[in-house]
């Protein structure tokens, strides 16, 4: 994990773990080894990722989520790409 990428991080602008400025940078999630792209929220210390269910959102328009318990590897994926 790089040492630019913050324990936990949500892509949701009403969280208190919101960071545009690394989400435009574009972080990937690596997941018990294989990537993800429906993250919308991880913890590494904790080990969990919240995962987007489908297209189903609830009555505030937010996506639904479950919360899966793991090994999580944040990284930049521009980093990724040149190395």
């Amino acid at each position: 994990m790089s040492a630019d990428l913050p324990d936990r991080l949500s892509t949701n602008p009403q969280s208190p773990f919101y960071n545009a400025g690394i989400l435009e940078r574009g972080v990937g999630i690596r997941f018990k080894g294989v990537d993800k792209n429906n993250v919308e929220e991880y913890c590494v210390s904790e080990g969990w990722v919240r995962l987007s269910v489908g297209t189903t959102v609830d009555r505030k328009g937010n996506p639904l989520t479950m919360k899966v318990q793991g090994l999580v590897e944040p990284y930049f994926r521009d980093v990724s790409a040149e190395g």
